[in-house]
Formats: structure tokens, sequence, C-alpha cells
């Protein structure tokens, strides 16, 4: 028995000393030195048309496209520019920027615009970027989902300063299986609004369990909120004083509802995440939620929890026809209750989301919502499906989406519609047709929202090498 006793001792301790350094590294980061890596500056151009049949352009087609498809049904771009990818993401430092100048004809005005403007760079595990660079936060597909409700890419870039941890790092001394990341943004909101030159604030934090194992879980808070600016002579507070207001969610400010509740436009947002991998397949399902005050700031305890995304992603590498789904459902219709207050008494319902007494315009930037298309400011009670797929058949790359939302305005203003809507588009690269990538799309509206629409949209576009070094 003794004899057995000690065979397994000696086993396990054979198989301990067998494991590698690495699996029981205390902080397994992948950055070395890697100083001979080479760096490439690329250029990219592209032409592109959409005609449809409706007073507008279909909702799929420019919905989350970051302001660059026209709401208009004609229209057309012609842009240019030039990039630095990032090297090699175990470089001790690495960097990279962009710069795109894109020209728009439309059936009602001609104008031009920075696409992109930015330089990025990360030392060792912190980031910096500052610019005109899309901000989008969430675990959704970048092409099958209806967009995140805080930061989706549905509106153009806002010209920013963030400092922090963009992608998930390990934290030290635990070997890898409790990652982290977190930041904070400045930005200016330098639209033509209502209130002129409003500033941005964001803040965000994550944590991540499991690290290498088959199943992990996540969640993020962010919180967001639009200050400052000017309405006519009208100062809404721009100095340090206000930015520390705005970013402990204290009152504040000029305005009553300011003074006695928070200075600013805040808006929250919640993600909770947990993904399986085996081999070559994942899945994912997650759960984001709004906040506008602090009734519903909180995960779990939030009076708003009814409201919220979920959703379901699966991606695979093993059958490239339909190599990932996605099912998403938001609901936004309950948001704490239909009663704010009465008789003296604060029921902190009516969220509204998206909206803000002192700032008409709302969570918007160059009058495109910020958050998930779904949501408008006098629309912001909703209840949407979504589905997607995607693959790659013989060459030919497509996505083929489809949603339907039934509207309810406001609590404030009840307003009924609905709205399905689809889109197909395929991609292809020709290599012999000097390594030209062409872009097709089909898609259309049904319903009481937008009426019935039908649209086409074709982009042609080149990326070559400009430098090596």
């Amino acid at each position: 028995m003794k004899s057995n006793k000690l065979y397994i001792v000696v086993s396990f301790c054979i198989w301990v000393s067998s494991l590698s350094a690495q699996q029981w590294n205390w902080w397994p980061l992948t950055i070395k030195d890697t100083t001979h890596c080479a760096d490439t500056i690329q250029y990219q151009a592209y032409v592109d048309a959409l005609a449809s049949s409706g007073t507008e352009s279909p909702f799929l087609l420019r919905a989350n496209q970051q302001n660059n498809i026209s709401r208009a049904p004609y229209s057309g771009n012609i842009s240019a520019g030039i990039f630095k990818e990032a090297t090699s993401p175990t470089r001790w430092w690495d960097y990279d920027f962009g710069i795109q100048l894109t020209g728009r004809f439309g059936s009602n005005d001609i104008t031009g615009y920075f696409e992109q403007l930015y330089a990025h760079t990360r030392l060792y595990v912190v980031d910096i970027t500052a610019g005109i660079c899309p901000i989008v936060y969430g675990s959704q597909s970048p092409k099958l989902s209806m967009g995140g409700l805080l930061f989706s890419g549905n509106a153009h870039p806002i010209p920013r300063i963030t400092l922090g941890i963009d992608d998930y790092i390990a934290f030290p001394g635990l070997f890898g299986y409790v990652e982290i990341k977190g930041g904070l943004t400045y930005g200016w909101l330098d639209d033509h609004s209502i209130v002129q030159h409003t500033k941005l604030q964001h803040k965000f934090a994550g944590i991540r369990l499991g690290g290498k194992l088959p199943v992990t879980i996540a969640y993020e808070m962010h919180h967001a909120a639009q200050w400052g600016g000017y309405k006519d002579t009208i100062d809404y507070g721009n100095s340090f004083s206000d930015f520390y207001n705005v970013f402990l969610f204290r009152s504040g400010g000029i305005t009553l509802s300011d003074q006695l509740n928070a200075q600013g436009n805040h808006i929250g947002f919640q993600e909770l995440v947990l993904t399986y991998k085996r081999n070559n397949w994942q899945a994912r399902v997650y759960w984001q939620t709004l906040f506008e005050d602090m009734s519903a700031a909180f995960i779990g305890f939030g009076m708003n929890v009814a409201d919220g995304l979920w959703g379901l992603n699966i991606q695979q590498t093993q059958w490239p026809f339909i190599n990932e789904f996605t099912y998403e459902f938001l609901n936004t219709t309950s948001q704490s209750g239909p009663i704010h207050d009465k008789d003296g008494l604060v029921f902190a319902g009516r969220d509204s989301y998206y909206t803000n007494s002192a700032y008409p315009q709302g969570w918007t930037y160059f009058s495109n919502i910020i958050g998930n298309p779904y949501l408008q400011t006098n629309n912001n009670r909703v209840r949407a499906h979504f589905v997607g797929i995607g693959g790659n058949i013989h060459g030919y790359q497509y996505r083929l989406i489809a949603s339907h939302v039934n509207n309810y305005g406001t609590y404030k203003q009840p307003l009924m519609s609905n709205n399905t809507s689809f889109l197909l588009e395929i991609n292809r690269h020709f290599k012999k047709l000097w390594g030209m990538d062409f872009s097709i799309a089909l898609s259309g509206d049904f319903g009481t929202q937008y009426g019935n629409s039908f649209g086409a949209y074709l982009r042609i576009a080149k990326k070559g090498l400009i430098t090596t070094y």
C-alpha cells in the first residue's frame, strides 16, 4: 500500500516537472523583442455607387458603415488613403496610422471629409490613439450584428485621444487565467448640432476569466458622457471642474436637469459574454444593456434589466460555405418603467435612451446615432430580431443578413411602425484583374417605418504596397 502511495507521489512530481515553463508562467505575455520585423506603408483607394427606389437608401446598406454610405437614394464616393498597419503584437513597441480622404457625390450635396486620420502606438501593453479613428465596443461579429449599444460604428468616427489597454492582457501573477482591459477617452463632437462644440468623456474596464480554458466569461462596464459646449452665447460648462463633475457622475452645470441629476448627457453600457472554444468551433453568447442614470447602473440590480441586447454567434473553420452564424434580439421597451416622477416621488422611469433635455441632438454625431442604429432619439422603444450568416463559396465571400423591428416611439410620443430589411453582399478579389476587389450588395426595406424600397450598391477597390522599411 505504501509503495503504491509512493509511486503516485513520484509520478505526480515527474508530471509537474515535465510541464513547460510557459504553462506555469506567472505573467504569460507574448511580448518579446522583435526589432527586425519589417514595417510597410500601403495605399488604398475605392470608388462606389448606390442607387435605390425609395426616398432614401435601404437601412441595412447604410447601418454601421461609419456614415460612409449616404441616406440619399442616389450617391457615390471616391476615396484614397495611405496606411501603416501594426507589425506584430509581440513587439515591445509598435505603431500604426491611417490617412483617408473621401469625397461624396449625393442627390443633394457634394462634400469631402476625412474617413480616417489617426495615429496609434503601443508601448508594452499601453495603447495611445489620437485622431479620427472608429470606436467600436462589444463582442459582436464585425459584419454579422445589428451593432453595439454604445459605440456601434454607425456614426462618423469622433476625433479623440484614448489612453489605456485596448485588448485583454493577462493579470500579473495569475498564470493567464485572469485578463483585464480598460481605458479613458477624451473626444470632440465637432458637428453642427444644436449645442455646438460639445465634448466626449468615455471610460471603461473589463475582466475575463478562463485564459486558455475551453470556456471563458467576461464582463465590461462602460461610462460615456456628452458634456460642455455652447448654445448661442450660453456656456454649458467647459472647465476642468466641469470635466471632474462629468467624470464622477456628479451634479453641476447650468441647467436645472444637470443640477438635480448629473452634469452632461450620461449613458452607460454593460456586457456579459460567455465563450466556448473547441477545435475549429467557437460559440459565444452575450448580453448587453444600457443605463441613463444610476437606477440602472449595476448589473443584475438595474430597474431596466428587461432591456438589452441578447446575442448568439457561432464560428467554425471546418466548412467554408457557412462559417459564421448570428442571432440577436433587442428590447428597449421597459426603460425602468413609464413614470419618471409623480406627486413628488421619483420613480426613475422613462429613461428615453440616447436623449437628454440639455442636449436636444442626443447621442448623435452628424445626425447619426452613435449607438445602435435601430434606436433613434424619437424612437427608442423597440423590439428587433436580427439574423445573419456568412461564408466563402469558391473565393466569393458573402454575408446575408435580415432583421425585423417593431417600433413604439417614446413614452412621451408613442409612434407605431415596423420594418423588415435584408441585405446580400458578395465580395471577391481578382488577382488577374490588377489585384482589384469588387463588392456588390442588394438590399431592401418593407414596412411602415421607411416604406418599401430596393437598392443596389457597387464598390471597386484597390490596395497595394508603397514601401517596406
